[in-house]
């Protein structure tokens, strides 16, 4: 049923954008009118795919991979307008929601939008908005992940935002006479994190609509592990490797390579992978169909973590000391795959990838991706050069994690630009419209290139430096930079190439 109405792979294009980074008045791209006017704006492109990052609420460091729940969305992205149209929000109050345009301020922007949250919650207590059917509907068909989800949010902000693990035992344990305690005497602000993921399904439902009916594709973004200040942590410890004091006996990461030589210590909590297999992975199963009903698609972020993952022991200060674990290979794509009735999933196959991940990958026939940055600068690998991509493929530019291609191009080494010159000779003219050209016209099933490489923007428009804790997430475009102008070129490339929608 999930696949039913989603779009095939065929050949096409698409353009990576967070919502976050749409313009708008509030301080931070939304699903509003903007996000109806951007699907517009692909459509009449004749570009088929409109690719983001997580939809989640945010977490440390602003990260969209840091969520504090696999389920629920990301309440900073409610529109004002769309809450206006609702009859939840006074018009002439659109005024007290403003923020000055440009990057995104995230504090202020929360603050905002929990403002925003309550004003809706008033509107909606006090007033026939004829929303109250609807919401109860709701709250009935996401009990299973909504009301945990809005316990532990609720609970969360009563201890000032500390951790589950650092709240008094009972409730970090989850005793049922601290719950049942903690229910009612949080019983409103429980009622207003449900409320709010509400008003995020009901909007984005409605960008989800216009979507289809304009042919244009959604591909999300799931991270293969979870954070561990998380509902999903702190509601199913039995799905983790932890201990009895339900601290971690490992962690996340990535061993040492071309980029560190201490590798990347991430911190998340790692899965207890035969837990899971005895439920035939129904937790998993709930996670992929909570995204499919966001988006068409999903790119597995660190899909290499299924064939086998990096487990540093806890403690550890930096990823040196882990060691390659076995994953749930097989016996997890196949039970997605038998309950989807398919698997709309991308295979992010970055980093270190081995033989055994690429036979894994095809053995399901999951698209991989392939990023031409990475074929003439940095850490060259051959798999990168366009000559040598298949069908089977989702080409990039870059991605959130890389700079933008002219940033790029302006560090590369005297030998790296020569490379990529004798491949592209138009790249010594314009060296970014050169590599999305590339992009456009290699066998790859799908290319996609960030906005940021449309408008040949510089690393002041970088969404993530990896590595860095503050100060990413924040790149916003203007309303100049999301006109129908500015993807003209694209469209021809789209038209040139056979990809178009």
């Amino acid at each position: 049923m999930i696949l039913e109405n989603s779009p095939k792979i065929e050949r096409s294009a698409g353009v990576l954008l967070h919502p976050t980074s749409l313009p708008g008045r509030f301080g931070i791209g939304d699903i509003g009118p903007a996000a109806h006017a951007w699907v517009k704006l692909l459509a009449d492109a004749r570009l088929g795919w409109w690719q983001m990052l997580p939809l989640g609420p945010t977490g440390y460091g602003d990260s969209p991979y840091q969520s504090p729940s696999s389920f629920a969305g990301n309440p900073n992205l409610i529109s004002p307008e769309a809450l206006v149209g609702d009859g939840l929000l006074p018009h002439q109050e659109l005024a007290d929601y403003q923020l000055p345009e440009g990057s995104v301020n995230y504090a202020a922007v929360i603050s905002i939008k929990r403002r925003l949250i309550r004003k809706a919650w008033e509107h909606y207590r006090r007033d026939n908005t004829g929303l109250h059917d609807e919401f109860a509907a709701f709250g009935a068909h996401e009990a299973r992940w909504l009301d945990d989800f809005a316990l532990f949010m609720a609970v969360k902000d009563a201890h000032e935002g500390a951790p589950w693990w650092r709240w008094e035992e009972g409730l970090a344990f989850r005793r049922p006479s601290a719950l049942l305690d903690a229910r009612m005497k949080l019983r409103e602000a429980i009622d207003q994190h449900r409320f709010a993921q509400f008003l995020f399904f009901r909007q984005w439902s409605d960008v989800r609509d216009s979507a289809r009916q304009k042919n244009v594709g959604l591909i999300g973004d799931l991270p293969i592990f979870v954070a561990r200040d998380s509902a999903d942590v702190w509601t199913h410890p039995e799905l983790f490797q932890l201990d009895q004091r339900r601290e971690p006996i490992a962690v996340a990461g990535v061993p040492p390579d071309y980029f560190s030589a201490t590798g990347q210590l991430w911190g998340n909590p790692l899965y207890d992978w035969e837990a899971l297999r005895r439920t035939n992975y129904a937790w998993w199963i709930e996670r992929i169909c909570a995204a499919l009903r966001l988006v068409d698609c999903v790119r597995l972020d660190h899909f290499r973590g299924v064939e086998a993952y990096w487990a540093v022991p806890a403690g550890d200060e930096t990823a040196r000391d882990g060691a390659w674990q076995a994953g749930p290979r097989d016996h997890l794509l196949a039970a997605l795959r038998e309950a989807l009735g398919g698997l709309p999933i991308i295979a992010e196959d970055l980093g270190f990838i081995t033989p055994e991940v690429d036979a894994l990958r095809e053995r399901f026939q999951l698209p991989g991706i392939r990023l031409l940055q990475f074929a003439f600068g940095g850490a060259v690998e051959e798999r990168f050069l366009p000559h040598c991509f298949t069908h089977n493929l989702v080409a990039f530019t870059g991605t959130h994690d890389n700079d933008t291609t002219a940033s790029w191009y302006a560090g590369l080494t005297d030998d790296e630009r020569t490379r990529f010159h004798r491949y592209a000779p138009e790249a010594e003219a314009d060296p970014v419209r050169a590599l999305v050209r590339l992009t456009w016209a290699c066998v790859a099933d799908l290319a996609i290139v960030p906005l940021q490489d449309v408008l040949g923007l510089g690393s002041e428009a970088r969404m993530n430096r990896p590595g860095v804790a503050s100060g990413n997430w924040r790149w916003r475009a203007s309303e100049e930079q999301v006109s129908s102008g500015r993807l003209a070129w694209l469209t021809n490339l789209t038209e040139v190439y056979g990809r178009c929608s």
